[in-house]
């Protein structure tokens, strides 16, 4: 488990004032614009660390699963996790037994056991089970994102997909991620670019461009996600709907040209 106090230095018994002014200490020096790009990942760490300690609800939580972990308590939290996300006898409360799966399923992604996080939530529900009802918002956000990223590197590009979506209409409504939104908004775009379209039908590929529009991207990124659902139309027979489509990608961006498959049918 990540020692987020050794990150910023601190001892962890540290003070308030203490975390934020060796968090800005550190952030003088590795901020990219002065440390370059190569700091950016280092400076990701040091703003999750501070975002933890910095808050008092969040470093008891941390404190509490971190002694477990580390063994500084008699408490194995995984264990106990383990035990309650398995419970299957009749008098065990359901809600406390999703509670616990949802909590295992985070902290074996924290734990780097992300293998066993993916196969836990694929056995609980994938995308039906509902993390958001029994974890924290930001543990929630911060779950769902860790979880994008490594369904992401073994080819779930539509489960990727809709974990990323969830996480952005949420941040719309309320900041949560603010100077890492861009990079959810970057890792969306490449999994789209570069690797959605051949995961999923024609009809799903509608339904994903459809989604798109409701995020309040630019109106150049909507007019390319229009154009395609536009081409997509036409593969399944929809002329009319193509047309109508394209029209409203030509609105966004007047310099958009139809391909030549939509040429045909304009």
């Amino acid at each position: 488990m990540i020692d987020q106090y050794k990150i910023l230095g601190v001892d962890e018994n540290a003070s308030m004032s203490e975390i934020k002014r060796a968090f800005r200490e550190k952030a003088k020096q590795y901020h990219p614009d002065l440390a370059g790009e190569g700091a950016r990942a280092y400076m990701q760490k040091l703003l999750a660390a501070y975002e933890i300690l910095s808050n008092r609800q969040r470093r008891f939580d941390y404190d509490r699963v971190y002694r477990g972990f580390s063994g500084k308590s008699g408490f194995n939290y995984r264990d106990y996790l383990y035990e309650q996300a398995n419970n299957t006898d009749s008098g065990c409360d359901s809600r406390t037994r999703e509670q616990a799966r949802a909590e295992l399923i985070i902290f074996e992604l924290f734990h780097f056991e992300e293998d066993a996080a993916i196969s836990m939530w694929e056995a609980w529900g994938g995308l039906s089970f509902p993390l958001e009802k029994h974890l924290g918002r930001e543990d929630w956000m911060d779950c769902s994102f860790i979880l994008a990223e490594e369904l992401d590197k073994r080819g779930f590009y539509y489960e990727t997909f809709c974990l990323l979506t969830a996480l952005l209409h949420e941040e719309r409504r309320k900041a949560y991620f603010r100077h890492f939104t861009e990079d959810v908004e970057i890792f969306l775009k490449e999994l789209i670019r570069l690797r959605l379209r051949s995961a999923v039908d024609d009809e799903t590929w509608i339904e994903c461009m459809q989604e798109l529009m409701t995020l309040g991207f630019s109106a150049h990124d909507e007019s390319r996600w229009l154009k395609s659902q536009a081409e997509t139309l036409i593969k399944i027979g929809e002329t009319a709907a193509a047309r109508a489509i394209f029209r409203e990608a030509q609105k966004r961006d007047p310099s958009i040209t139809p391909s030549a498959k939509l040429k045909k049918v304009l």
